[in-house]
């Protein structure tokens, strides 16, 4: 026996659907027109969403939320191949490493400045030494050697 709360997920609309996760209704609509959604339909043609729909909207929505394309997770939901997902997801890895990256320093910027006791947050040697390391690392790969060091004149 199915409890209520399966049998309202089995009978869920798309604006209920839709309402659960914050998101409008012409987003569900064109998430089905690439692949990504297949709700059942009542008698009347309505659309209707199960628990696997619910898990798949969840699902997509944290998948966006890492950084992945809608095309990039239709990809992952049409493989069943660890290889093929593997290639799909590393550089997706590798770039949600370096948002993390940037974030964490940015972060540590942020901190630096709060933590600061002068009135001119610019003359603060801590707050400029973060300053310092962050235009250093992100200076141009062609200006500097191998090993990251400045290339001699």
């Amino acid at each position: 026996m199915k409890s209520s709360e399966d049998s309202d997920v089995s009978a869920m609309s798309i604006g209920a659907l839709a309402a659960r996760f914050g998101l409008a209704t012409h987003v569900l609509r064109h998430w089905e027109s690439m692949g990504l959604l297949h709700p059942g339909r009542d008698a009347g043609g309505r659309r209707r969403y199960g628990a696997d729909d619910l898990t798949r909207v969840a699902a997509i929505l944290i998948s966006k939320e890492a950084g992945l394309g809608l095309d990039t997770v239709r990809s992952l939901s049409a493989t069943v191949d660890r290889a093929t997902r593997h290639e799909i997801l590393r550089p997706a890895a590798k770039e949600l490493r370096a948002r993390i990256a940037a974030a964490r320093a940015s972060l540590e910027l942020i901190e630096g400045a709060l933590n600061c006791e002068h009135e001119d947050v610019t003359q603060c040697p801590s707050y400029r030494r973060l300053i310092a390391e962050r235009v250093h690392s992100q200076a141009p790969a062609h200006g500097r050697a191998q090993g990251g060091k400045p290339a001699a004149s």
